[in-house]
């Protein structure tokens, strides 16, 4: 990868989001480094999915900024983000369910060589000539995550990322998402087993509560998984 084409740190300053009357998020800022690996945490309704969708450009802020390896990019369409490099993998329809398995990984590698995908998850091969309406969940996670990989982006958004897999399927996406030369930013309800990040690299963790920033630091540092943080490790 050459220099330029390198993947950069991407964040949410004081960032706000609208859905009508109601406030989303209050001024949530999230730091995530490029290459490495940050989860944001949090139960439904904490802003966890909404503050990775801000960082997609798929919401618009209502205050705040998002910047991007040093650039304000927060008028940027999300398509154009993903011209430069960001692959956003929603927790909904993140493939074309009308088209082949092979059609969407082809789609991703632009008609170029898909092998890389069917050797992380070699569970797909023998579905290349299914459509990809037709899968389980579990397989168009996969699916939606082989995508992201062939297509090399800098930045990947993936929120549950290993939702419908089975617990073996799902360490090996971890292991997979920990090892991407990538920005890699993922929300979670709780932390994810055994996630480690590249080349030892410490794992990013922020846990949102209603709507604003409850802890921010290692994901090592969080407490037992019973959704609350240790008090020593919560912001002052």
């Amino acid at each position: 990868m050459s220099p330029a084409a390198r993947p950069g740190t991407l964040e949410l300053r004081a960032a706000r989001v609208r859905y009508g009357p109601l406030e989303a998020l209050h001024g949530v800022s999230v730091a995530a480094p490029a290459p490495g690996l940050t989860v944001l945490l949090g139960r439904n309704g904490s802003g966890r999915t909404t503050a990775l969708r801000a960082l997609a450009g798929a919401v618009p802020l209502s205050g705040g900024a998002v910047v991007w390896d040093g650039t304000d990019v927060t008028r940027l369409a999300a398509h154009e983000r993903a011209r430069r490099g960001l692959c956003f993998v929603p927790d909904r329809q993140a493939v074309f369910g009308s088209l082949t398995v092979r059609e969407n990984l082809e789609l991703a590698r632009a008609g170029g060589e898909v092998t890389p995908a069917l050797a992380a998850y070699p569970e797909l091969r023998p579905l290349l000539a299914r459509r990809a309406g037709t899968l389980s969940g579990g397989e168009q996670r996969m699916l939606a995550l082989s995508r992201a990989l062939l297509s090399r982006a800098r930045v990947v958004l993936a929120d549950e990322p290993t939702q419908g897999m089975s617990p073996a399927v799902a360490s090996r996406t971890y292991e997979l998402l920990g090892s991407l030369d990538a920005c890699v930013v993922v929300a979670e309800q709780r932390p994810p087993p055994g996630l480690r990040g590249r080349a030892g690299r410490a794992v990013v963790a922020y846990e949102l509560h209603r709507g604003e920033v409850a802890f921010r630091g290692e994901l090592a540092e969080l407490g037992p998984p019973d959704g609350r943080v240790r008090p020593s490790a919560a912001p002052g």
